[in-house]
């Protein structure tokens, strides 16, 4: 009785075996009954010789039976820019793919254009997938618009040697280091010809200057940026812009990822380094976005010519700082520091600054921020400087938090700020604090006209648009004297004689 029971459970498994393993499956043809989530895929637009992001198409068998594709391939065959992956595999051709009744399979696609042709600033690359051949070929097209660009990166040249500079020493105590390669004379003069993209840190040598034209796109990539050594000399001359969609006075300085979706991704790139000892820089209509610190301004103490003069400029949506200054001489107008992980405007160790109707406001959402929209302290762990000067004008200093203005002293060296005809945006109580004479909004030496908190009325806060409506309460509040120094705003618009505080002159909105 048990030997039966043996076999007869020793035929069960052979029966089960045998089912579960069989490998006859048949497959119908796909006979042009395939389905796809997209007719044409746009990959959107890229530099050339840079990869593009990962698009996904989806290939659906909505029939009863399961099918088999005789061939996927693509159009222009091994030669096509474009990189196919079907179900983990990668490739330009595949053979006999299997999709099961009412199931799906994923193909994606990658794409790097090379231009050959240097008299061609753009490309508008073609191809497609195909499924099967003829009669039963079904396509899907593809479609990604190239731009031509001037590289400029270490080439493995001997004349080009990579260096390495300590840039900073970040809050953990760990040096913060860069590689940078110096622009040879024939690199230093960005025109407008050609968008730039830089690979690590572009240094501009000792006695040399860089000069930006107006209209230029400069592309960094990641961790990549420019340096300006101590003696060299940054000029970005950008001009006012008729046409505010295409901007084409306005010098732009952001990453190298041309998709939609890294357009409001901060930290692509690493930022605009000015070192300690560089004097006379400007920049005119320059917007600086999505680095890891926008701009950075170093001096010296004993440095009696102005190290900056920014004007008509926008740095927004950085991971840090958008501006962040040790100890230089500083004069900005009509500048607009937008949303940053960290401070807008931090001012350390010292240094001489005016700013004169200008727009500081943090509104940053892409999650929690410690710090006020404006940071000034003397009390690095650094040697202490004085703060000879830091005078804001018909400025608007706000944000998210309750309060929006940070002074720190180290009650050793000189500690001077003035706060002139500004909006700012303070609602805590600070009178258990030793320190509450730095915020003493009465105290007529430190501040004058000064409007605590109310409607600022911005366009968009999200999008970094701190354009100003007509139900604003800063409309109308500036100081005249103030505004005959910039009697138009950032946008051209004029100002006198009835200014109102910050970058912009309120319109009404859109």
């Amino acid at each position: 009785m048990r030997n039966r029971i043996v076999i007869a459970f020793s035929i069960l498994l052979c029966i089960l075996w045998s089912t579960s393993c069989r490998k006859d499956f048949e497959y119908a043809p796909s006979n042009g009954n395939l389905s796809f989530s997209k007719d044409t895929v746009y990959l959107d637009t890229v530099f050339a010789s840079i990869g593009s992001s990962t698009y996904t198409l989806k290939v659906f068998n909505d029939t009863k039976d399961d099918i088999i594709i005789p061939n996927i391939s693509l159009k222009n065959g091994h030669e096509s820019f474009y990189r196919l992956n079907v179900d983990g595999v990668a490739g330009k051709e595949f053979s006999d793919i299997p999709i099961y009744a009412k199931d799906s399979l994923f193909i994606l696609i990658e794409t790097t254009i090379s231009i050959i042709d240097g008299s061609i600033k753009e490309l508008l690359y073609t191809d497609a997938i195909q499924f099967d051949k003829e009669p039963f070929q079904q396509s899907v097209e593809l479609v990604t618009l190239a731009k031509d660009a001037i590289f400029l990166y270490p080439k493995g040249n001997p004349e080009i040697e990579t260096e390495i500079i300590n840039l900073y020493t970040d809050e953990a105590g760990n040096p913060i280091n860069i590689s940078g390669f110096e622009l040879k004379d024939e690199e230093l003069y960005f025109t407008n010809s050609k968008p730039f993209v830089i690979y690590g840190y572009a240094i501009i040598p000792d006695e040399k200057e860089l000069i930006i034209e107006a209209g230029a796109r400069i592309h960094f990539h990641k961790n990549s940026g420019i340096y300006v050594k101590d003696g060299a000399k940054l000029i970005v001359n950008g001009t006012l812009s008729e046409d505010n969609i295409a901007l084409e006075g306005e010098v732009i300085f952001e990453g190298d990822r041309l998709e939609p979706e890294f357009a409001e991704t901060p930290g692509q790139w690493g930022g605009l380094w000015i070192s300690n000892g560089s004097s006379n820089n400007s920049i005119n209509h320059l917007t600086i976005k999505n680095a890891e610190i926008g701009l950075f301004v170093g001096g010296l103490s004993n440095d009696t010519e102005t190290t900056f003069i920014l004007a008509n400029s926008q740095i927004y949506n950085n991971t840090r700082y958008n501006l962040w200054t040790k100890n230089a001489k500083l004069e900005a107008t009509n500048l607009v520091l937008g949303n940053a992980g960290s401070s807008s405007l931090l001012i350390e160790n010292g240094g001489n600054y005016t700013f004169i109707h200008s727009t500081i406001a943090n509104y940053w959402n892409k999650g929690f921020r410690y710090n006020t929209a404006l940071e000034i302290k003397n009390d690095s762990q650094e040697i202490g400087f004085d703060l000879v000067k830091a005078d804001f004008k018909n400025c608007i200093i706000d944000g998210n938090r309750q309060n929006e203005i940070s002074l720190i002293t180290d009650n050793q060296n000189s500690f001077n700020f003035n706060f002139l005809n500004c909006f700012i945006k303070y609602t805590q109580n600070e009178t258990s604090s030793p320190l509450n004479y730095l915020y003493d909004f009465t105290n007529s030496e430190l501040y004058s006209d000064i409007i605590l908190n109310g409607e600022v009325d911005y366009f968009l806060t999200t999008k970094n648009d701190f354009r100003i409506g007509l139900d604003s309460d800063v409309i109308d509040k500036g100081d005249l004297d103030t505004a005959n120094y910039s009697p138009l705003d950032i946008l051209g618009t004029q100002r006198i004689p009835a200014p109102d505080l910050g970058a912009f002159q309120a319109i009404e909105k859109e």
